[in-house]
């Protein structure tokens, strides 16, 4: 488990009437101008994404300068999270910020949520990013988000010159062909992060994505037993043959290697490819290795290269409590987070993420920028992991690990997958 404990206290005395006159003033107006200023509290923020553990940090760190007398105890954690999550909720220990999967995840927690479709920061949020924060009505928003997003194939361009591979593969023959060549260079081609279940939802979207035109009725009729991944060959030969592959090719004990390893081992050098990554990787990667060459496409899913797309959007809804008692304390951070100029350099300065706001702003990160020239190409495919539930993904990637692990064949692994899609997310649930 990848977890982090950071308690900003963001307190300041102010001693002398002058000090406290100048420092007051300059405070006011900036919280005039976006969220913060008077108020008083305490924030409990318990999310997951560990990775902008240290920009969050800096994101608080800068609001104590905006709103003194406010205090944000912030937790987070990777692989237990939802679990977690929900244990809180249940012994009514609701967080004042806590976060959730977008999509279908907004409805399964609205009655812990608070619209924010009147909060100022509606007026910065992109429109795309509001859609995957409504509820099942289209009509409230309830969440917003950390970070626009891409997924896909994230190596490294050094290392696939050395093997002699001129470009980017985007076909699974291609992909085939890659995986040799770097062996025979004496490059380990992939390191996979299987100890982390949420790699897998990562990975298979992009399968999805080639095997039908409506991803979002996919998932519909797979949850009602009126659908079968035996019917789409992209879902039960190429998807399981890829784990395969890495699984052959890549760490020595793959379900050891969780987030922290996988981001070590491809930063290091050790592995050409990383798996089930995106953009959220590359301020890790650069901070182990500033000068490591990345490169970013799609997943060559089949042997069409027009299905080898990147995938953006926002998978992650960050939740304001509905019951906070302190309510206007919260609210006046995320405002200030989405509305103030630091908020809005953050995303890109900071975190290194891609905006999920309105911004002129570009990225110094290679993943954002070779994802912004891929969407500008092939376009994207659909974020499809928004359309069930963490608690199916996290199943999904309990049944491929013991897939990986070799006690349970693909059929018994296909099966269990259809059932727990039922069972949780669908009609028997």
């Amino acid at each position: 488990m990848k977890k982090r404990w950071i308690s900003a206290l963001l307190c300041a005395v102010m001693v002398g009437t002058m000090i406290m006159g100048c420092g007051s003033k300059e405070s006011g107006n900036k919280a005039a101008e976006s969220g913060g200023g008077g108020t008083k509290g305490e924030i409990y923020m318990f999310i997951s994404q560990p990775e902008y553990a240290d920009a969050i940090n800096k994101l608080i760190e800068e609001y104590k300068t905006v709103a003194p007398d406010v205090t944000i105890n912030y937790e987070t954690t990777q692989n237990d999270y939802p679990t977690l999550l929900k244990a809180k909720l249940n012994s009514g220990e609701i967080p004042d910020i806590f976060s959730s999967t977008s999509g279908k995840e907004i409805e399964v927690y609205k009655e812990y949520s608070l619209d924010l479709s009147d909060q100022p920061l509606m007026g910065t949020m992109l429109p795309s990013i509001a859609d995957t924060m409504r509820d099942a009505e289209g009509k409230g928003v309830y969440g917003f988000a950390i970070k626009g997003n891409y997924f896909g194939l994230v190596y490294n361009k050094d290392l696939f010159k050395q093997a002699g591979i001129e470009k980017a593969p985007e076909t699974v023959s291609e992909l085939e062909a890659a995986v040799q060549k770097l062996k025979d260079a004496g490059i380990t081609p992939f390191t996979s992060g299987f100890a982390e279940w949420w790699v897998f939802k990562h990975v298979f979207q992009h399968y999805v994505a080639a095997a039908t035109n409506d991803y979002q009725g996919f998932v519909k009729n797979m949850e009602e037993g009126k659908d079968s991944l035996n019917n789409h060959p992209v879902l039960i030969d190429n998807f399981f043959n890829f784990v395969d592959l890495v699984k052959g090719n890549g760490d020595t004990k793959p379900l050891e290697a969780d987030l922290s390893a996988e981001e070590s081992a491809f930063a290091a050098g050790k592995a050409a490819i990383i798996v089930g990554q995106g953009a959220w990787v590359e301020g890790d990667l650069k901070k182990i290795n500033p000068d490591i060459n990345i490169g970013f496409t799609g997943y060559p899913v089949d042997d069409d290269a027009a299905h080898c797309q990147v995938i953006t959007g926002s998978d992650q809804a960050m939740r304001v409590n509905k019951d906070s008692k302190n309510k206007q304390a919260v609210l006046d951070f995320v405002n200030w987070w989405y509305t103030s100029d630091y908020g809005k350099a953050w995303f890109t300065d900071v975190a290194g993420v891609v905006p999920p706001i309105k911004t002129e702003g570009k990225s110094q990160y290679a993943i954002i920028e070779q994802g912004n020239a891929s969407v500008e190409e092939k376009g994207s495919a659909p974020l499809g992991v928004i359309y069930s539930t963490d608690s199916f993904h996290t199943a999904f990637g309990e049944a491929m690990q013991a897939y990986v692990e070799g006690s349970v064949s693909r059929e018994d692994t296909i099966k269990k997958i259809e059932t727990k899609w039922m069972e949780i997310d669908g009609m028997s649930k």
